[in-house]
């Protein structure tokens, strides 16, 4: 009995050696603070013109990882996909005439920022939140704001 225990203690380290994985470390990317969904109105004037309410928009890195940043409604508001060009230290983005990428058009955004743990989801958790004027060129005359929150993660929190 006095060698069947260090036999078994000595079988069971090695086991337990022999099945650890190698994680490979992928990194991250360098927008992860501005990658994002987030739960935002579409506002004219300080009134949601459209009757949109909250819509789900994204923003994540671009393959100029880490100088921009894809805005994305994914298809719930003007219907817009554009690049922003982004100062990743200070959380702003901006740009000018950027191609839509889901119809011929163009968009300016300006004022472009996220606020971190600076809003409170529906709920009342602590999130980030964001905040941008958006021209359209097929509205050249209108500045639409867009703001809010980002997606916690919680069903209770999503509209």
């Amino acid at each position: 009995m006095k060698r069947i225990f260090p036999t078994i203690i000595i079988i069971m380290a090695v086991f337990a050696i022999s099945c650890k994985k190698a994680i490979p470390d992928y990194g991250k990317t360098a927008t992860e603070k501005a990658s994002n969904g987030w739960w935002v109105t579409f506002t004219l004037g300080g009134q949601d013109v459209y009757g949109l309410g909250h819509q789900f928009i994204s923003t994540y890195n671009t393959s100029e990882n880490p100088d921009s940043i894809w805005i994305d409604d994914l298809g719930h508001t003007w219907n817009f996909k554009c690049k922003a060009a982004i100062n990743y230290q200070a959380l702003t983005f901006t740009t000018t005439s950027s191609q839509n990428e889901y119809q011929d058009d163009t968009i300016t955004i300006q004022n472009g920022k996220i606020l971190l743990k600076a809003g409170h989801s529906k709920s009342g958790n602590v999130t980030d939140s964001i905040y941008m004027e958006a021209t359209f060129s097929d509205d050249p005359t209108d500045k639409y704001i867009i703001s809010g929150t980002a997606r916690t993660g919680f069903i209770e929190d999503d509209y």
